[in-house]
C-alpha cells in the first residue's frame, strides 16, 4: 500500500473523511495478500474435517465445496469493494448514502455486535495456539491463569497492528503470506506421504443438499467480510480495474481456503475427531510431528493476529459511523477489550468451542446478508458518493433523506434480515421455516436474505440522489488489470 499524507509512517491518521484523489494511489494487486491474510486460520481445517465426519462428503465433493466456496463469498467481497474505489471511504461511511444518516445505525449496530463475535473465535484459537506451543516445545500445563495472559498477549498484539493503521497491516499481510505458503508445503508433503489413499477416495458420495450446505458454511466467514470491502479498496484510484478488484479478492482467498480445507478433509479420515474437538488448535498439536505442528501453529497464529487486526482496523471505522467521537485507533480498542471479555468466557466456561464457532457462523452470514443485499443492489444505479454528506450527519447532508433514514433501505434490510432467519439452522436457533423444504436443507437462509432485501429495494421508491458526481467518476470503468 503505498503511503500517501494521511498514512505517512507507521499510523494511519485517517478516519471515516473520503480519501482524497491524490493520495488514491494503490495497486489491486495488493488485494491479493489481503485476502490471504484474511483466511489463514486452522478453522479452515476443522471445517473440511467436518465436511467429511458431520456432512459425510466424499474427497470429490469437499473439492467442489472448498473451490465454490470462496468463489461466491469473495467473489462478493470484490464486487462490493469497487464501492471503495468509487467513494473512497470505508463500507460503513458509504453505507450512509444509502440508508440514511441515522437508518445507517441500524446495520451498523448490528454488523458491528456480529465482529465481537467473530473477533472473539479468532482470539480464542490464537490463544489456543500458543497453549499448544507451549505445551509442546516446554511441557507447560494449560490452566485458567496462563488462559487468561496468552489470550491477553493476542489481543494487545491484535490491537497494536489494527490500530497502527492500512500500512502496518498490508506489510503484515504480505509477509504472512510468503511464510503461509512455505509452511502449507510443510504440512501438505507430510500428508501425502503419510495418508492412506485408499481410504480417502473409497469413501462414498454424501448428499447433494449438505454439498451445498457444506459451501454455506465455508462461504459465511467470506461473508462477514463484504461489508468491510471498500475499508481495503478506497485507497485505490477511481480508474482502477473493477474486474482485477475481484479477481485478486477471490485469488487470494482460493489459494488458501482451497488447501487448507482439502487438508482437514484428508486428516478426518484418519483422525475424525478433528471435526469435534474442544479444542482443535491443540488437537493438530497431537496428531502432527512436532517438527511441522510447531512452526505451523506459529504461522497460523500469525495469520489469526492478523485475521483480527483486519476485523478490529474495519470496526473501529463501523464505531465512528455509530457516533464515537474518537479517533479510528482508540475506536479499535472497544472491540479489542470486548473480545478479551468474551473470549475468556468462551475458553473457560464454553464446553464446544466447534459447535459455538458453527453455530455462530450460521447466524454471523444472516446478520451480514441483510445490508449486503441492499448496499449491492444500490450500487447498479449509484456511480458515485458525495465526500461532504457521508461525514455531514445533521440535517444538511444531502443523505438525510426522511427523518435521517431511507425508506426503502431500512424497510428491505428489516424484511430481508427476517426472511433469512426463518429459514435458517444451527444449535442457537432454528427458524420456523427451516425444514421441510430445500431452502432449510441446504443451508440457504442467507442467500435468501441477499435475494430478498436486494429485490425488494430494487422494486421500492428510493429518494432522489441530488449529489453531483465528481467528474473523474464519470469515466468508464477499466476492464484491464
Amino acid at each position: 500500500m503505498s503511503k500517501t499524507a494521511a498514512t505517512e509512517g507507521a499510523l494511519e491518521t485517517r478516519g471515516i473523511e473520503p480519501v482524497p484523489d491524490a493520495e488514491r494511489t494503490a495497486k489491486t494487486r495488493e488485494l491479493f495478500p489481503t485476502w490471504v491474510a484474511a483466511n489463514i486460520s486452522v478453522l479452515l481445517l476443522t471445517m473440511g474435517a467436518s465436511l467429511v465426519v458431520a456432512y459425510k462428503l466424499n474427497f470429490w465433493q469437499a473439492v467442489v465445496v472448498a473451490i465454490a466456496a470462496p468463489m461466491v463469498s469473495y467473489g462478493l467481497v470484490g464486487l462490493i469493494g469497487i464501492a471503495g474505489k468509487r467513494g473512497g471511504a470505508p463500507g460503513m461511511a458509504l453505507s450512509r448514502a444509502v440508508f440514511g444518516q441515522r437508518g445507517n445505525l441500524l446495520p451498523g449496530s448490528l454488523i458491528w455486535v456480529a465482529r465481537w463475535g467473530w473477533e472473539t473465535i479468532n482470539a480464542v484459537t490464537g490463544a489456543y495456539a500458543v497453549l499448544t506451543v507451549l505445551d509442546i516445545v516446554f511441557g507447560v500445563a494449560q490452566n485458567d491463569f496462563l488462559v487468561i495472559v496468552t489470550l491477553l498477549c493476542f489481543v494487545v498484539a491484535t490491537f497494536a497492528i489494527s490500530g497502527l493503521g492500512i500500512n502496518v497491516v498490508q506489510k503484515c499481510n504480505k509477509y504472512a503470506t510468503y511464510l503461509f505458503g512455505l509452511f502449507s508445503v510443510m504440512v501438505l508433503v507430510y500428508l501425502i506421504v503419510d495418508t492412506d489413499w485408499s481410504q480417502v477416495f473409497d469413501r462414498p458420495a454424501g448428499q447433494t443438499s449438505l454439498m451445498v450446505a457444506g459451501i454455506g458454511m465455508i462461504a459465511a466467514g467470506g461473508v462477514s467480510w463484504i461489508p468491510s470491502s471498500p475499508d481495503f479498496t478506497r485507497y485505490l484510484p477511481r480508474t482502477a480495474s473493477s474486474a482485477a478488484i475481484v479477481r485478486n479478492s477471490i485469488g487470494g482467498a482460493g489459494i488458501v481456503v482451497l488447501p487448507m480445507v482439502l487438508m482437514g478433509a484428508v486428516m478426518a479420515v484418519s483422525t475424525p475427531d478433528l471435526a469435534s474437538a474442544a479444542d482443535p488448535v491443540s488437537f493438530l498439536g497431537e496428531i502432527l510431528p512436532m517438527w511441522i505442528a510447531v512452526p505451523y501453529l506459529l504461522i497460523a497464529l500469525v495469520g489469526m493476529v492478523l485475521i483480527n487486526a483486519m476485523s478490529m482496523y474495519s470496526a473501529g471505522f463501523t464505531a465512528q459511523t455509530l457516533g464515537f467521537k474518537i479517533p479510528r485507533h482508540w475506536a479499535v480498542s472497544v472491540n479489542a477489550v470486548i473480545s478479551l471479555i468474551f473470549g475468556g468466557i468462551l475458553m473457560l466456561v464454553a464446553t464446544s468451542f466447534m459447535g459455538s464457532f458453527i453455530a455462530f457462523l450460521s447466524l454471523l452470514a444472516v446478520a451480514f446478508s441483510a445490508w449486503v443485499g441492499v448496499f449491492g443492489a444500490d450500487m447498479f444505479t449509484r456511480k458515485h458518493y458525495d465526500p461532504a454528506a457521508l461525514v455531514d450527519t445533521g440535517r444538511t447532508s444531502a443523505y438525510w433523506y426522511k427523518g435521517g433514514f431511507s425508506p426503502a433501505a431500512v424497510a428491505s434490510w428489516a424484511v430481508g434480515l427476517v426472511s433469512g432467519l426463518l429459514f435458517t439452522t444451527s444449535d442457537w436457533f432454528t427458524g420456523p421455516l427451516a425444514t421441510n423444504n430445500f431452502i432449510g436443507e441446504y443451508g440457504l437462509g442467507w442467500v435468501v436474505t441477499i435475494v430478498v432485501s436486494g429485490l425488494l429495494y430494487l422494486a421500492l421508491p428510493k429518494p432522489a440522489d441530488t449529489t453531483a458526481a465528481p467528474a473523474a467518476s464519470r469515466e468508464p470503468e477499466p476492464l484491464a488489470v
